[in-house]
């Protein structure tokens, strides 16, 4: 298996948060309020500072739908409509079924949330099948972006835009009735987090469904087939182990959960675009910041790490 190496690290990229013990950056991500639970997987603020005339070549991949709010840089994102370019914006991203390449030019911020599995579906009766490895702005779901960017544009605190964040989500809710995501997905987020190698017509009798109505639920609230989800939660977790931003610990049960080199190689190139080896020597902060974001909430999900307190990267 691979070896452990430090991973690369782009000394042009200053994350005004902080970084790991490794040096890779890190954003100010915090659970949501208790009552937001069922609908919000993670809050984030991102601030970064750039060279003038820099431009990052990055990437990133979210294993849920994302608001992202950019405040600040130009940016490219290589989606399945094409090549976006943006500056300014509020969007919503799918959830993705790979790496999506992503540029930017100039110092930013962004802000946004990740939406638990169905939560979505819940909310707005949107399929996440229609949205894999997309953005589209919030008017597509009957929201306000030049409202939304006023909102955030008079503080920079980010404890004070999380606050925020969370106080405009409560009133979306609220005015929706509050609906719930399926139970059946909500456990099956729990279950890639925890044993993304386990058979998948076992949890569906165990939740008391085919394995056919189980696929049907996955796709609409994960936007793919189960199994799909399974192997991107390993590589995501294996990607977070190679930069740095994961818990050592369990950095063996990382690796096992693949039965060979070959079979990670394979399946890490198939969704990162290189192999394990390369991902280590590549810089990629952008990814690195969502792998770091995706990773607390798993351990706080699975209660090895209490909310809001010390991660093991730290």
């Amino acid at each position: 298996m691979l070896k452990p190496t430090k991973p690369a690290l782009d000394a042009a990229v200053t994350p005004l948060v902080g970084r790991s013990s490794k040096g890779q950056p890190l954003s100010y991500n915090r659970a949501p309020a208790p009552d937001l639970a069922p609908w919000l997987g993670r809050i984030y603020v991102t601030p970064v500072n750039l060279p003038p005339d820099y431009c990052l070549s990055s990437g990133i991949f979210n294993d849920s739908s994302m608001v992202r709010i950019q405040l600040g840089g130009k940016w490219t994102a290589h989606t399945a409509d094409g090549i976006h370019q943006l500056g300014r914006a509020a969007l919503i991203f799918g959830p993705q079924s790979k790496i999506m390449p992503v540029t930017v030019e100039g110092s930013f911020t962004s802000i946004g949330y990740a939406l638990n599995a169905g939560a979505g579906y819940a909310l707005f009766g949107r399929s996440a099948h229609e949205m894999v490895n997309r953005l589209v702005p919030l008017e597509h779901y009957g929201l306000n972006s030049e409202e939304t960017l006023a909102a955030f544009s008079h503080t920079e605190d980010p404890v004070a835009i999380a606050d925020l964040l969370e106080r405009r989500f409560r009133i979306l809710v609220e005015s929706l009735g509050r609906p719930l995501p399926n139970p059946i997905s909500t456990a099956f987020e729990a279950l890639s987090y925890a044993h993304p190698n386990a058979s998948i017509s076992e949890f569906a009798a165990e939740m008391a469904i085919s394995t056919r109505q189980l696929e049907r639920i996955v796709r609409r609230d994960f936007g793919m087939p189960p199994k799909q989800v399974m192997r991107r939660a390993r590589a995501l977790d294996m990607a977070s182990h190679l930069h740095g931003v994961a818990d050592e610990a369990e950095a063996e049960e990382l690796i096992l959960r693949y039965f060979d080199q070959a079979q990670m190689t394979r399946e890490f190139t198939e969704l990162f675009g290189v192999t394990p080896r390369r991902f280590v020597r590549t810089p990629n902060p952008l990814l690195t910041l969502a792998l770091e974001s995706r990773q607390a909430k798993r351990l706080e999900a699975l209660e090895r790490v209490p909310p809001g307190g010390n991660r093991p990267w730290q």
